[in-house]
């Protein structure tokens, strides 16, 4: 990383003011974007990436959205020419390749192209028009390397990233991940899947955890818990069972309820995510810490703002 500089996962409740502080002076007064598409429904789900000096001051963005895109990439006037962007786009690569996903695309400014084919994206489709600004897709196979940067050699064993795309694999990939809990795991969900958090071997795995001695603990964090009575539950039964190790809150802000992803994490050790939690793609990795404390200080923050989930004692098992 640039001594002048940083790039770090951005929260977009908690870091809103530092975002606005770089992209509407970027887009809304320099390239007169109107300011109602700049801020759009897609940025509460979204993935964000910030860059900032050595006093703290955010001095550039980047994000990426549930359709695998990367976008809003800013850089203050003042600190442009400086790599700022440069690490703004491996960081939003990186964050992909963790999340599973073979390939990204963005929509270029025809102006920037160079700047992302220096990275190995390829244009592709005709030009096009956006907030009045001419245009071009471009993507990037993530398996690619990207030119003029160093490789970096692949993670190997338990830190190699685990890419699911079926429940059989996301049953499994549940089960080794949460094999790695010692003390806590977290989960977000928005209706606690029966076809995951309903299957034998998990609810086993979560009995196992809560009974094991080591004063554990299990936040979980329902997005909809209305649609647990119609369809009752089997991990339900056992919160019921043991609500001194099961604790469940369901949001009451409203960008939390409209969060697509789902996850696990355990001990900011070991964590499985999946961008949209009504698909099965996405990765996990059995010794990612970096990614997992990111993953459970997120869910940290929505834990805080949520209620306690008291209508699980109502519920008929």
């Amino acid at each position: 990383m640039n001594a002048d500089f940083r790039v770090e996962p951005a929260d977009y409740r908690v870091d809103f003011a530092d975002l606005r502080a770089v992209r509407e002076p970027v887009f809304v007064v320099e390239q007169q974007v109107p300011i109602e598409e700049e801020w759009d429904e897609l940025d509460p789900q979204c993935r964000h990436v910030i860059a900032r000096d050595n006093n703290n001051t955010p001095i550039g963005t980047g994000r990426l959205t549930p359709e695998r895109k990367i976008g809003r990439m800013a850089v203050v006037a003042t600190w442009r020419g400086k790599g700022v962007g440069g690490a703004l786009l491996e960081a939003l690569m990186d964050e992909a390749r963790a999340l599973g996903w073979p390939e990204v695309t963005l929509n270029s400014q025809t102006h920037a192209m160079p700047f992302y084919a220096a990275y190995g994206f390829e244009a592709f489709g005709d030009e096009f028009m956006e907030a009045g600004i001419p245009h071009r897709k471009m993507r990037k196979a993530l398996n690619a390397p990207d030119p003029g940067r160093r490789p970096r050699p692949a993670p190997q064993g338990d830190a190699a990233i685990i890419e699911v795309d079926s429940e059989t694999a996301v049953r499994d990939t549940a089960l080794k991940v949460l094999s790695r809990a010692r003390r806590e795991i977290r989960v977000f969900t928005r209706d606690l899947e029966p076809g995951l958090y309903g299957f034998v071997a998990v609810v086993e795995a979560l009995r196992a955890f809560a009974t094991s001695g080591r004063a554990p603990m299990v936040h979980i964090i329902v997005i909809e818990p209305e649609r647990l009575r119609a369809e009752g539950h089997a991990l339900l039964a056992l919160t019921q069972r043991l609500p001194s190790v099961f604790r469940l809150r369901t949001p009451i802000d409203p960008e939390d309820r409209q969060a697509a992803e789902g996850f696990i994490v355990a001990d900011e050790t070991a964590y499985l995510f999946r961008p949209l939690a009504t698909r099965f793609e996405g990765g996990a990795c059995l010794d990612g810490p970096a990614r997992a404390s990111q993953l459970a200080q997120e869910f940290d923050r929505r834990w805080e703002r949520a209620r306690e989930l008291t209508e699980v004692r109502a519920i008929g098992i």
